[in-house]
């Protein structure tokens, strides 16, 4: 059976972050967990995108449905745990930053269909000589990954350590350039992205028009 769109999604992601992920500071038992955790996300798409050819009978997919349920519980638990492993969010840090474009730890741009995930790396050359200048932009260390609401715990497992200076927490705004009639949808998606990362245990920063303001 096909594991479907999500498991090639999660494959790629990590396969992405894993080359830049500075394990000189990441603990042991965050490796093994990213490691373990793969397979067991893989095995849960695995059954959430079954190829259409697949059949079933009512009470083996209403089993199964239960499985997938207990099955991303767990799979969601263990990335918890995972994001545990970051520091608590810094204030002082990341209140002082102006606009997205300063913002160093992960962001969301919440869309109609799916989310974008924006990730800037850490920067590899430790010197501050030339940094943020056009020979060291911080545009050229920034990953942009369109994910769809369902695949964001995954997709933010993926992400290394180093790539969340402020701590445990990330900026989500609604997409500006999209039209009027996507607009309801983008509102439930944006529900749906809050209410993921919270359960996640990640502060969300919500980013609008209006100004940021804490979730």
């Amino acid at each position: 059976m096909n594991s479907g769109p999500m498991a090639s999604t999660i494959t790629r992601l990590a396969m992405l972050f894993e080359a830049h992920m500075p394990t000189h500071d990441v603990p042991k038992a965050s490796l093994h967990l990213r490691k373990g955790l793969l397979p067991a996300l893989l095995a849960a798409t695995g059954i959430l995108f079954p190829t259409s050819g697949c059949t079933r009978s009512a009470p083996a997919s209403l089993s199964d449905g239960r499985a997938v349920v207990a099955q991303q519980q767990q799979v969601n638990d263990e990335i918890r745990k995972e994001l545990e492993l970051i520091p608590p969010p810094s204030k002082t840090r990341y209140l002082a930053v102006k606009s997205l474009s300063s913002w160093e730890n992960p962001y969301i741009t919440v869309q109609g269909g799916m989310v974008s995930l924006h990730v800037t790396l850490a920067d590899a050359n430790t010197s501050t000589l030339g940094q943020g200048s056009m020979l060291r932009p911080v545009g050229a260390r920034r990953q942009n990954l369109d994910v769809r609401a369902g695949e964001l715990p995954a997709a933010l497992n993926a992400v290394p350590q180093s790539a969340w200076p402020y701590g445990r927490v990330i900026a989500v705004e609604e997409a500006h350039d999209a039209p009027v009639n996507a607009r309801p949808q983008i509102r439930r998606n944006m529900e749906i992205v809050i209410r993921s990362l919270g359960d996640l245990g990640v502060v969300v920063y919500e980013w609008n028009e209006g100004g940021p303001g804490l979730r």
